[in-house]
C-alpha cells in the first residue's frame, strides 16, 4: 500500500508538472500570436499610410503652389497633380515644417552654400498632418525622402579650381554615369562694385569612372573663385542631381535667401545680410533660373542691389510660372566675393526631407519603401511608423 501511495503522488506530481508546462507553453504562444498579429497590422498599416501620402496630392490639389491653399487643407497627399502614380509634388515637400522650426522652415539650412529657408506660416506642421491622415494619438510616424543617386562634390587643392565629383547608387558607386553640368562664378566686379555672374552651361562632358569619380578642371578659374556647381548625374532610367556653393564670407558679411511665399506662379524672396558675419555694404547679382527636366535652365528674371546697415535687405519678386529652378546669388564688398544658391523644388538640386517624430528607441518600428519620382529625378520615400497604443491598436 506504502509503494502503491507513493507510485500515485509521483504519478500526480508529474501531471501537474506537464499540466503547468504545457499552460505555460501555450501562454507563450498565445502572447507570440498576439505581439505577431500587432506586428502585422502596423506593417500593413504603414504600407496604407505610405500610399494614401504618395498617391494622391491632397486637398485642395494646388496646395503645395499655394501658401494660401496649404492653410485649407481638408487631405493630406504629396502627389504631383499633374500626374499619375508615385510621382510627387517638388513644391508640397518644402512645405513640411520640420521639427523645431519656428519663424522659417529650415529644410536646408546652410548645405552646400544653398538655402531653403521657407516662412513658418507657409508650411503644414506634423500634428495637423497626423490629424488629416486620422492616426493622431495612435500613431507616431517619420517620412524621410532622400534621392536615389547621391551626388557628393568636392573641392581638390590646386592653384585653380578642380572639382571631384562622386556618384553612389544605395550603398554602391555608380560607374559610367553621364554628367551634365551648370557652372556659375564670380570674382571680378563691374563700377559699382557689383560683381559680373558668369555661367556655363555643358551637357555630357563628363562620365564617371569604375569608381563613380569624376573630375573637372577649370584653367581659367583660380581655386579662390567664388562659384556654384550644380551637376546632374544619369544613367539608363535613373536620375540625380548635386550641388556645390562657394559661400565665402567677406569684410561686410554675407547673404541670407529667405523665401517669405511663392503663390499662383510667384515668389517673394528675402535677400538679407547675416547680422552674425558683419553689416558692412554688400553688393549682390542675382538670377533666378527655371530647370525643366532636360536640366537646361531657362532665365527666368535678373536682380541687382546692395545691402547695407541701413538696408539690411532687399526684396526680390520673382516669376515662377509654377516651374522648379533655383536663384544664384554672387555678392562681394569690392574685394572679396561669395556666391550661394536657393532652390524653388526640392528636385532643382537634390534637397532631402525628412518629415515627422523620431523613431529612435521605439518598442517596434514598421518602414516600407517606395521608389518615386520628383520631376525627372528619383528619389526613394520611407515612412517609419510606430503603435502609441501597444498591443490595443485595432483601427
Amino acid at each position: 500500500m506504502t509503494g502503491a501511495t507513493i507510485d500515485h503522488l509521483v504519478a500526480s506530481t508529474v501531471f501537474l508538472a506537464a499540466l503547468l508546462l504545457f499552460i505555460g507553453f501555450f501562454n507563450q504562444m498565445n502572447q507570440t500570436a498576439i505581439v505577431y498579429q500587432n506586428h502585422k497590422h502596423i506593417s500593413t498599416k504603414c504600407s496604407d499610410i505610405l500610399d494614401s501620402i504618395l498617391l494622391n496630392p491632397g486637398s485642395p490639389s494646388d496646395w503645395g503652389f499655394s501658401g494660401s491653399s496649404t492653410r485649407k487643407l481638408t487631405f493630406f497627399g504629396l502627389q504631383d497633380p499633374d500626374f499619375q502614380e508615385y510621382r510627387l509634388s517638388p513644391f508640397s515637400l518644402t512645405r513640411l515644417l520640420s521639427p523645431g522650426a519656428q519663424q522659417y522652415n529650415n529644410v536646408s539650412w546652410d548645405l552646400n552654400g544653398g538655402y531653403l529657408l521657407l516662412q513658418a506660416s507657409e508650411c503644414i506642421d506634423y500634428h495637423n498632418v497626423t490629424s488629416l491622415l486620422g492616426i493622431n494619438g495612435i500613431y507616431d510616424f517619420q517620412l524621410a525622402i532622400a534621392p536615389t543617386l547621391t551626388v557628393n562634390i568636392s573641392e581638390v587643392s590646386d592653384a585653380h579650381l578642380n572639382l571631384r565629383i562622386q556618384v553612389y547608387g544605395t550603398g554602391f558607386p555608380l560607374s559610367n554615369a553621364y554628367l551634365n553640368y551648370l557652372m556659375f562664378w564670380a570674382n571680378t566686379s563691374t563700377s559699382g562694385s557689383f560683381p559680373i555672374l558668369n555661367c556655363n552651361f555643358t551637357s555630357d562632358a563628363l562620365q564617371t569612372d569604375s569608381s563613380g569619380i569624376a573630375s573637372i578642371e577649370f584653367p581659367y578659374l583660380s581655386s579662390g573663385t567664388a562659384f556654384t556647381f550644380i551637376v546632374k548625374a544619369y544613367t539608363t532610367g535613373i536620375s540625380g542631381t548635386g550641388y556645390l556653393a562657394k559661400e565665402t564670407v567677406t569684410n561686410s558679411g554675407n547673404l541670407i535667401p529667405y523665401i517669405q511665399s511663392y503663390d499662383v506662379g510667384k515668389a517673394n524672396v528675402i535677400l538679407a545680410q547675416n547680422p552674425q558675419t558683419g553689416m558692412g555694404n554688400l553688393y549682390f547679382n542675382a538670377s533666378f533660373y527655371a530647370l525643366p527636366d532636360n536640366f537646361v535652365p531657362i532665365p527666368a528674371g535678373n536682380f541687382a542691389g546692395n545691402v547695407n546697415s541701413g538696408t539690411p535687405s532687399q526684396n526680390l519678386q520673382i516669376t515662377t510660372n509654377n516651374q522648379t529652378g533655383f536663384l544664384v546669388v554672387a555678392y562681394g564688398d569690392g574685394n572679396h566675393y561669395g556666391m550661394m544658391i536657393t532652390a524653388l523644388g526640392v528636385d532643382s538640386i537634390g534637397v532631402p526631407v525628412t518629415f515627422g517624430a523620431n523613431p529612435s528607441g521605439k518598442d517596434w518600428v514598421a518602414t516600407d519603401l517606395r521608389q518615386v519620382l520628383i520631376g525627372d529625378i528619383a528619389y526613394q520615400a520611407k515612412l517609419s511608423l510606430w503603435s502609441l497604443q501597444g498591443y490595443g491598436v485595432t483601427g
